[in-house]
């Protein structure tokens, strides 16, 4: 290969060149280039812990936030539960008393009904003790041609008393 010919003296110069090229471009990187990327690396790791930290630290007041927005639901959760039953209560007390008041007035409204029944019914057999003896006597009358008023209400009131009517 002709560009490694070592018995050139160019060749010679050309490597001492090199050498402090090379020696001139490794000083000045190792003391100013590499230090500023050193820096700017330092820098970014820095930075990308600090987010990550952040980031941890956002995390746990996510949740804690979290936490707290559950253990809010469960109170009010419960608290409804409670109002609910409390309401369910006071809607069955009202009822239960309506209730009460309702079978009272019902009780009342029979009661009544009873004793304008009983009342028809006193008015009625008193009807139908009339109408029984005014038939027997015109029965009797038509029959016999008497007419023993004295004998027919006594006869009438035993018939009535034997059928439960009287």
């Amino acid at each position: 290969m002709p560009q490694l010919d070592f018995g050139n003296p160019l060749m010679i110069a050309q490597i001492v060149w090199l050498l402090i090229i090379f020696g001139v471009l490794y000083y000045v990187l190792a003391t100013y280039a590499l230090p500023r990327v050193e820096a700017v690396l330092e820098d970014r790791r820095r930075r990308i812990e600090g987010d990550l930290e952040a980031a941890q630290a956002a995390k746990a007041e996510a949740d804690a936030a979290i936490a707290a927005h559950h253990a809010a639901t469960s109170k009010a959760r419960a608290e409804a539960q409670a109002a609910i039953a409390a309401a369910m209560q006071s809607a069955q007390l009202e009822a239960a008393q309506r209730s009460e008041a309702l079978a009272a007035r019902l009780a009342e409204q029979i009661n009544a009904a009873e004793a304008r029944i009983a009342t028809a019914r006193d008015s009625a057999m008193g009807a139908l003790r009339q109408v029984s003896t005014d038939t027997t006597e015109a029965l009797l009358q038509r029959l016999t041609g008497q007419s023993e008023q004295a004998a027919v209400g006594p006869a009438v009131d035993r018939a009535l008393a034997a059928r439960g009517l009287g």
